[in-house]
């Protein structure tokens, strides 16, 4: 068949070296060569000349040599420099080096182990997240959309950074705009400019006409010359910041921050305090004065907290990389864990893409053979075939030698295509090809024959005739049925499982598809989605958002919604206070991918849609989902649960100091005491315990749910200790006596911190409670072997200060029993 697209520029062709085309401008300029400025009276050059074969080998090596290439460079991490510096150069990681430093002048190693454990956790950092990088790039490499380009007469792909001002590149349905240039052909090419304009209608595109990167093709195809590459391009700067690693707009990192940044204020006063008590009120020994001052300022930094979140998702990322899980923002691993309704697109979601036709039925008499013919003429007139179009052109291959004058590609917003052909005879005819619901009036016989099929959850499509031209807005209006195009879709065999993964972690699933409402709420009620039987057709909804989210609520399957009505679904659901994830793989999806707190995409979706979603399951399987959702609720479940450990810690941290400054006393504790304690109550066990399985869906407000049980247990943990180390002063006597204080104030603080630790352990299992008991043990080892007495310089005197020690720190973990267990009640989240 021979097709001229009504659109198509005619024009004489440019020379073989490339006069008059696109790529004569130099420096992203597009005008044609020789052409000049009138300095006097400017001009706008005229727009390139488009040569429908592309640039040779000689002309794409001439524009490599001088630099007119697309060679932005895509970051899908952070670099390795930037990585050291985040994790290096830290506010308290600039603190710890100091007193570090003061440490190792004035005391024994012992009391600098604080600094090496910092080296140590920190180096950990920085490996996690390298491996994290590794991972990600590779995977962005893998997903990366390789445009058609025209050279040398031939197409084919390449990848972004080899095209060269001057290259033609072709474009259809889901495909991005890559870089800037002029339209040279264009078949109903409409594209959608709402990333770059925030308009949700798609532009109609002709020859001559402007494209812009950062948008993509909503129908239709075309190609277009570049005139604009690299840093020159006009979405340059959005592609790099779209693909970036970043660690931002993220609740729990937030609200850590806000933590971190009360902790200084809390630090500066406290610490200018604890200074001047040890070192001038008391009159003793100032190497110790010293090292004791540093005692008290080291624990009440967090610092662990916010390398341990750091880890955590670089892990996640690990984790999820290795099941073919490309994570574009690291913030989606915690969205996730958020998520209670995910909006899943049925087609490449619950379908495969592949689909078959069944049967074909004519109506009214029509002669089977000739209806064969249309389809394949109709197949034929599309160079870019969608799944439906695809089974069709597959059963019926085009054999008439008619010629196409005109089509109009699929569009989710009409629900049909169509073609002009000129069938040989004198015969011009208009066919459409779409949503049966949509081209028929209500009250039609036919329908009733389509709705038993779509309950059956067969895909049906209406062959109509239409006595109108192909460009008339009126079209589709009194279109004469002529068959019925009766489609099955391949059910993907892990989309059950999935779907019942969902109901149990109690999460939502709302089906929500461009098809028949009664087909789909079939095809749903086969994988067995709860409440699938309640089908809505998205015609009927209110414009409403109120309403509209009531409606979302009481019903599970959508069907013939528009791509502006998947936007409007999403904000209305989220306006009930739900977080959404939405998942999809076609242009129709791209602006509710957008807008859903949470964007999933298919690898083999649109160059659109993997651009704008946060996810990309590159292996298409919507099985990987559960996975990703089960690492975002353990990222952020975990830490959660860990970081009230670290705040006990800052908490008790300042109140002791406090208290000491308030009592001028000597502060109870030299940095190895407190080294020992951080790192068996909290440094080891908050590793474990962050790494380990969580299905528990995340809660907001962060900071509010985390502090309402620090402040509490720290105060106890607090007040015990220096009530044990009080007491301990009046019992013990003589030279050497503020060792056992600090023995027996130690002995307190270990036994409520661990009781905290046991509290967060929970639910026990078998490694939950190796791991606590694990601590306990090595504590104890401590307190018996002499090496390690003398080391750390813990030493029980007599048994009445040891075993009040244990009294009392037993009387302080059924204090902090009592007091987390009511926590909800007195302050709910």
């Amino acid at each position: 068949m021979t097709q001229r697209a009504k659109t198509e520029t005619d024009g004489p062709e440019p020379d073989g070296n490339g006069n008059g085309g696109a790529g004569a401008a130099a420096s992203g300029t597009a005008t044609d060569a020789g052409a000049e400025l009138d300095p006097v009276h400017p001009v706008r050059p005229p727009a390139p000349r488009f040569r429908p074969g592309g640039l040779n080998t000689a002309e794409v090596a001439e524009r490599v040599a001088r630099g007119d290439v697309n060679d932005v460079p895509v970051r899908s991490s952070r670099s390795t420099s930037e990585i050291v510096r985040a994790n290096v150069f830290t506010r308290f990681n600039a603190i710890i080096g100091v007193l570090w430093l003061i440490m190792l002048f004035v005391a024994p190693i012992q009391d600098s182990l604080f600094g090496f454990v910092i080296i140590a956790n920190t180096g950990i950092g920085i490996i996690q997240e390298l491996r994290a990088k590794k991972t990600l790039d590779g995977l962005a490499v893998i997903g990366e959309a390789k445009p058609s380009v025209r050279r040398d007469g031939r197409t084919g792909e390449i990848s972004t950074s080899e095209i060269v001002l001057g290259d033609v590149i072709e474009l259809g349905p889901g495909d991005k705009v890559v870089v800037d240039g002029v339209l040279g052909q264009a078949e109903g090419l409409e594209i959608d400019e709402s990333l770059l304009t925030g308009e949700a209608d798609p532009v109609l595109k002709k020859p001559g006409d402007q494209v812009m990167s950062g948008s993509f093709v909503v129908a239709g195809g075309g190609a277009f010359t570049a005139t604009k590459v690299g840093r020159a391009a006009y979405a340059a700067q959005l592609a790099e910041e779209a693909s970036r690693f970043t660690l931002v707009h993220s609740e729990l990192r937030t609200g850590i921050s806000t933590i971190l940044k009360y902790v200084t204020w809390m630090m500066v006063p406290t610490s200018i305090g604890l200074v001047v008590s040890q070192l001038v009120v008391k009159d003793s020994d100032v190497k110790d004065s010293i090292a004791r001052t540093v005692g008290g300022i080291v624990p009440m930094i967090p610092e662990g907290l916010v390398l341990l979140t750091s880890v955590a998702f670089a892990i996640g990322v690990i984790r999820l990389g290795r099941k073919q899980c490309l994570v574009q923002e690291l913030p989606a691993i915690e969205g996730l864990a958020r998520v209670d309704v995910v909006c899943l697109d049925k087609t490449g979601t619950l379908t495969e893409g592949g689909m078959d036709v069944t049967e074909l039925r004519p109506l009214d008499g029509e002669d089977g053979a000739y209806v064969e013919k249309v389809l394949g003429a109709l197949g034929e007139s599309d160079p870019r075939p969608n799944a439906s179009l695809q089974a069709i052109i597959d059963a019926y291959p085009d054999n008439a030698e008619w010629r196409c004058t005109e089509s109009l590609p699929f569009s989710s917003a009409r629900k049909y295509s169509g073609a002009s052909f000129s069938e040989g005879d004198g015969e011009n005819n208009t066919w459409l090809l779409g949503a049966p619901d949509v081209l028929l009036p209500a009250g039609d016989p036919a329908l009733e024959e389509i709705d038993a099929l779509n309950e059956q959850g067969l895909r049906v499509l209406l062959l109509a005739h239409s006595a109108r031209e192909l460009d008339d807005p009126a079209v589709a209006h009194g279109v004469r049925p002529t068959a019925l195009v009766v489609l099955e879709q391949r059910l993907r065999p892990d989309a059950a499982d999935t779907l019942r993964y969902f109901a149990d972690q109690d999460v939502k699933a709302k089906v929500i598809s461009g098809d028949n409402a009664v087909s789909v709420g079939a095809v749903a009620g086969k994988l067995g989605l709860p409440g699938a039987q309640n089908t809505v057709d998205a015609r009927e909804l209110p414009d409403a958002k109120a309403d509209m989210a009531e409606m979302l609520d009481g019903n599970a399957v959508f069907g013939r919604v528009t791509p502006r009505q998947k936007r409007d679904m999403v904000a209305a659901l989220q306006s009930k206070g739900h977080t959404v994830a939405m998942t999809g793989d076609g242009v129709n999806d791209v602006l509710a991918l957008k807008d859903a707190d949470i964007g999933v995409s298919m690898g083999s979706g649109s160059e659109a849609t993997r651009a704008v979603a946060q996810i990309v399951l590159l292996n298409n399987s919507f099985a990987t989902l559960p996975s990703v959702v089960a690492e975002g609720r353990r990222v952020i479940g975990n830490i959660t649960r860990v970081a009230t450990l670290f705040l006990v810690k800052t908490v008790y941290s300042v109140l002791l100091a406090v208290l000491v400054v308030c009592a001028q006393v000597e502060y109870p504790f030299l940095p190895r005491h407190l080294t020992l304690l951080s790192t068996l109550t909290i440094g080891i066990p908050a590793f474990f315990l962050a790494l380990a399985p969580n299905k528990e869906r995340a809660k907001p407000h962060f900071v509010k749910r985390v502090m309402r049980y620090a402040i509490p247990g720290g105060v106890i943990a607090a007040a015990a200790t220096f009530v044990t180390y009080l007491l301990a002063r009046h019992h013990y006597t003589g030279v050497d006596s503020l060792q056992a204080e600090t023995s027996a104030a130690t002995l307190t603080l270990f036994l409520t911190s661990m009781w905290v630790l046991a509290i967060i352990a929970r639910p026990y299992t078998w490694w939950r409670i190796a791991l606590v008991g694990a601590m306990g043990g090595a504590f104890l080892l401590v307190l018996v072997v002499p090496w390690l007495q003398q080391f750390f310089q813990l030493r029980l005197e007599g048994d009445v200060m040891p075993w009040t020690a244990v009294g009392i720190a037993a009387a302080a973990s059924v204090l902090i029993e009592f007091t987390f267990r009511r926590v909800d009640r007195w302050f709910p989240a």
